[in-house]
């Protein structure tokens, strides 16, 4: 059994880069800081990687720990059991957000209040646009861009050339943002 010394010892050549101090440390401490880990997290595979990870912290903090009176193993215990308790609450968040609904289900797809009164209203400016409009060409402009027709058939429908039903839709749509933007 390593003596309180023979730790802070180990730990103060890991802080210096002794690898094989290092090692003495790991062989000394690694059972029970296992023991925490395993009781902790309640899986042995879970517990390993995070024994693994545990001393990569301590590798990397070693000179964090000050020999002032406190047990070099007992910080060592609190790093270990804060790395088991973070990754016990990443595990439960992960299970929360796999329990959640995804985001495209809750997402209401209907305009809110505000856009829905924006549309209605430019949807009645709109149709009073369309109405200041000779009726056949409002009716050009209403199965054009509304109904999908195209200027062929259009201009079949009205018995006018093609080049006259692109001049009507034209001048429509010129007539329809003088008529918006009032």
């Amino acid at each position: 059994m390593a003596t309180r010394e023979l730790i802070e010892r180990w730990l103060a050549g890991a802080a210096l880069g002794d690898r094989q101090a290092f090692g003495r440390l790991y062989d000394a401490t690694s059972a029970k800081l296992f023991g925490i880990c395993l009781r902790v997290l309640g899986n042995r595979a879970e517990a390993e990687d995070a024994l693994q990870d545990i001393y990569v912290k301590i590798w990397r903090n070693a000179d964090r720990y000050r020999a002032n009176g406190l047990s070099p193993i007992s910080w060592m215990a609190t790093v270990a059991r804060n790395d088991c308790i973070d990754r016990l609450r990443k595990r439960r968040a992960e299970a929360a957000r796999a329990e959640m609904p995804s985001d495209d289900i809750l997402a209401d797809a209907t305009p809110g209040p505000e856009a829905g009164a924006v549309a209605r209203g430019e949807a009645r400016a709109i149709a009073a646009c369309l109405e200041e409009l000779e009726p056949r060409r409002s009716e050009a402009v209403r199965r054009a861009y509304l109904e999908g027709e195209t200027y062929a058939d259009l201009a079949a429908r009205f018995e006018v050339p093609l080049n006259t039903m692109r001049t009507w839709l034209r001048r429509s749509l010129i007539a329809l943002r003088e008529c918006m933007a009032r």
